[in-house]
C-alpha cells in the first residue's frame, strides 16, 4: 500500500475510491505522567510522551490502511494527521486521506 501526502501518484492514472481514516484515543501511563511532570523542572524531550504519540500514529495509520484495503485501494493519497487533547490524560490522533485505485500509467 502506497501512502503519500501529495494528491497524485507520479506517472500513474488513478481512480478515487473515497475518504478513509483511522483514529485512536491513547491515554498516558500514570508512571510516565509522573516522570513527565518531573522532566518539566529540568527541560528537554519527554520521551515517554513521544513514544506514546508515535505508537498512536502507527495504530491510526494501520486502521486507515485497513479501511483502504477493504475498498480495494492500491494507495492512499493526500494523507493528513491531526491530534488533540481529549482530556487531561488522553490524546486523540486522527489520520485521513483519499483511497485510490491505480488504473494505469501516464
Amino acid at each position: 500500500m502506497k501512502l503519500l501526502n501529495i494528491n497524485y501518484i507520479p506517472g500513474k492514472e488513478i481512480k478515487a475510491l473515497g475518504l478513509v481514516k483511522g483514529t485512536i484515543v491513547q491515554s498516558k501511563n500514570i508512571g510516565k505522567d509522573f516522570m513527565a511532570g518531573m522532566k518539566t523542572f529540568v527541560g528537554g524531550e519527554i520521551v515517554g510522551y513521544t513514544e506514546m504519540i508515535n505508537e498512536a500514529r502507527q495504530i491510526a495509520t494501520k486502521r486507515m490502511v485497513d479501511e483502504a484495503e477493504a475498498l480495494g485501494a492500491d494507495a492512499v493519497i493526500n494523507i493528513r494527521y491531526g491530534s488533540s487533547s481529549v482530556m487531561q490524560s488522553a490524546a486523540e490522533v486522527v489520520v485521513y486521506g483519499t483511497a485510490v485505485k491505480i488504473t494505469g500509467d501516464r
